[in-house]
């Protein structure tokens, strides 16, 4: 979460504190939050009860994700769902959580991937689970300090990975180059 995603949070709560929403009290505890949160879904708990912000995109429940031949890609600002299926044919696919819209505590992804690698890179305090991925000829490899609980948000990875490798991994970054 950007500074500016936490600006915009804090504007939301001062219209929702001069629409008389909620108390002086209250306004100063969800900034004082809201300014600490890393990520969106630690957030979420203290905007839940206004109303949605103009504009602000909702998260939908389940997304598909199909391919064959080519490479799946999400990255960016896009808005995660509560659950991902990813099915790919002989060709990579590659998820960045970092800047992502997360707004579910936690965040299942079904894998269906045949001959092809898969990438999940999870933002700073996100914990993972990937004990329940079926590997035919495959690896699975959890880079770096990422916990298997207790994170926000909570990936849950389950599924087939068949003829390639699942890296799940925090982002790299060398001086001003993020990969």
């Amino acid at each position: 979460m950007s500074d500016a995603d936490r600006d915009r949070v804090v504007q939301r709560l001062n219209q929702a504190a001069g629409d008389g929403r909620i108390t002086l009290d209250e306004f100063e505890e969800r900034v004082a939050g809201v300014l600490a949160a890393r990520t969106f879904g630690e957030v979420e708990p203290y905007v839940a009860d206004l109303p949605a912000a103009p504009g602000s995109p909702v998260p939908r429940e389940i997304v598909e994700l199909r391919s064959v031949a080519s490479e799946l890609k999400r990255k960016g600002g896009w808005v995660v769902p509560r659950r991902i299926v990813a099915s790919n044919k002989a060709g990579s696919v590659k998820l960045d959580f970092t800047d992502a819209v997360i707004t579910h505590p936690v965040v299942e992804i079904t894998l269906d991937v045949i001959a092809g690698s898969t990438t999940l890179v999870l933002p700073p305090g996100a914990s993972v689970d990937a004990t329940d991925v079926q590997t035919v000829a495959s690896t699975v490899k959890v880079r770096g300090d990422l916990p298997e609980g207790g994170g926000q948000p909570h990936f849950v990875v389950t599924g087939r990975q068949s003829m390639g490798s699942l890296v799940v991994r925090r982002q790299y970054r060398f001086w001003r180059w993020r990969w």
